[in-house]
């Protein structure tokens, strides 16, 4: 497979992240989701809606959540409603929490390691395109939290999301902590669900991380870490497994000394795994041309 072209600049800007998005000369077709983390109540650490505003509107993308699998203010669809609308993010754009209603949208995975079938938000069948808006920072289980991370938790439906840290045991939200998978299970049922969204979506997609306020806990946690490094920049890419890879090159090849706190969340839950599992899987590449624009 030949390497995928990452683009990073060090500059974080909202005008820059159009600019970077602009690199990749992808014309997303169509009704365009945008894949955001709306951030749990309490975080200090998502990306806000106006910082992610010129990108939304310059794609004229519509905003896209699911509901979350565990307690707190995004796990039913009312309560998501009501915080998407205390964040800003109702008052900007069209939201829409794909899992709002109705049954699940099935995604096949014939050739999945862990799990053959994925549970998505059914409105996913509403959309064309997809453009992945994600905040690169640590998680409690993932390690760390990017663009595949969005792709397959990111994008399931409380129930998908359940499925998928069962390792395909379960799918009631309510059984979430009785069923717990083995971590490298785990994280490779997320390669597994990260590859059927791509595979849906058919090359009409592109990703954009942003390494800023990285904490080692991630946006859906209520009460998380102050960020233990400092803002490195923004990369987009065609390729989540690459964008990824590339997120966590920087990382460890930063002089920050914050480097270490952040490196030991991802090792001590073997992050890495999961691009690992999804390079496997054939979805993207962890070789990358990285391409550094002055901005």
């Amino acid at each position: 497979m030949e390497k995928s072209k990452v683009y990073f600049c060090k500059k974080i800007t909202s005008e820059n992240v159009v600019k970077l998005y602009e690199k990749l000369g992808k014309n997303l077709p169509g009704k365009v989701a945008v894949k955001v983390h709306s951030g749990e109540e309490g975080n200090q650490n998502y990306l806000h809606p106006e910082f992610m505003k010129p990108m939304i509107e310059h794609v004229s993308g519509t905003v896209v959540e699911c509901n979350t699998a565990y307690e707190g203010a995004r796990n039913t669809t009312e309560k998501h409603q009501e915080l998407m609308k205390h964040h800003g993010w109702t008052q900007y754009f069209d939201v829409d929490i794909m899992d709002a209603e109705g049954d699940d949208l099935v995604l096949d995975i014939p050739n999945g390691k862990i799990i053959q079938k994925n549970f998505v938000g059914k409105n996913m069948a509403n959309y064309n395109s997809m453009l992945v808006l994600s905040h690169f920072k640590g998680h409690p289980m993932g390690g760390y939290g990017g663009a595949i991370k969005q792709l397959s938790i990111g994008c399931g439906s409380s129930a998908g999301k359940t499925w998928i840290h069962t390792a395909g045991k379960e799918k009631d939200q309510y059984k979430l902590w009785d069923q717990v998978a083995k971590q490298d299970d785990f994280l490779e049922a997320m390669a597994d669900a990260a590859a059927s969204v791509v595979e849906y979506f058919k090359g009409n997609m592109a990703f954009i991380n942003i390494m800023c306020n990285m904490s080692v806990d991630c946006d859906c946690c209520s009460v998380a870490e102050d960020p233990c490094m400092k803002d490195i920049g923004i990369l987009a890419s065609l390729d989540p497994i690459a964008i990824d890879q590339a997120c966590i090159d920087l990382v460890k090849n930063s002089d920050d000394p914050g480097k270490e706190h952040f490196l030991e969340r991802v090792t001590s839950r073997n992050g890495t795994h999961t691009i690992e599992a999804s390079a496997k899987l054939g979805f993207g590449t962890k070789e990358y041309e990285f391409i550094q624009i002055e901005m």
